[in-house]
């Protein structure tokens, strides 16, 4: 329970935004956000680096568990972004897999997963003469009796910090 807490707290309370964080939309019903990182790795890599090794560089602080090694995504249609918290956590769930090109998970992720919305995640990644473009994208809809909109900034915080770290583990920052 303690946990939950302090997920929400961190999700959902007053977090600065970061410079790469981009809200494209929001409002009572919903929001998306966009965030784009050029890595030095191919595309191969940078999917491997990301789906299969999220362990390493997602923040141990926004997880249920405080430790991120407890954190995996199973990248088939039906699989999971899950934590294993003894029981045992689905943050989104895996519905389209093209290896090297993209995934997309849908769900409520963190405390969304409490309210009445859904979302869908996309993970991107095209060649560029750098390496690979990584475009994580979020687009959440649905109710809460407060509104969505004051959630956009939070939740942008999170996944451009994640995305940040992303790029500092395949880069070797």
């Amino acid at each position: 329970m303690r946990a939950t807490v302090v997920m929400a707290l961190l999700f959902v309370g007053a977090i600065p935004c970061n410079a790469m964080a981009e809200v494209t939309a929001r409002d009572r019903y919903g929001f998306s956000i966009v965030h784009e990182a050029i890595v030095s790795s191919d595309r191969a890599g940078a999917w491997v680096a990301a789906v299969d090794n999220i362990a390493k560089w997602w923040d141990p602080d926004h997880t249920i568990s405080g430790d991120a090694s407890l954190l995996s995504i199973d990248a088939r249609p039906l699989g999971c972004f899950c934590e294993a918290t003894g029981g045992g956590v689905v943050h989104l769930q895996v519905t389209t897999v093209s290896p090297g090109v993209n995934l997309r998970m849908t769900g409520g992720l963190g405390p969304l997963g409490l309210l009445g919305v859904s979302g869908n995640m996309t993970w991107e990644f095209f060649d560029t003469e750098a390496g690979t473009k990584i475009r994580l994208s979020y687009i959440v809809g649905g109710y809460s009796p407060d509104g969505l909109e004051s959630l956009a900034e939070p939740v942008d915080f999170v996944l451009g910090q994640a995305l940040e770290r992303l790029q500092a583990y395949i880069d070797g920052g």
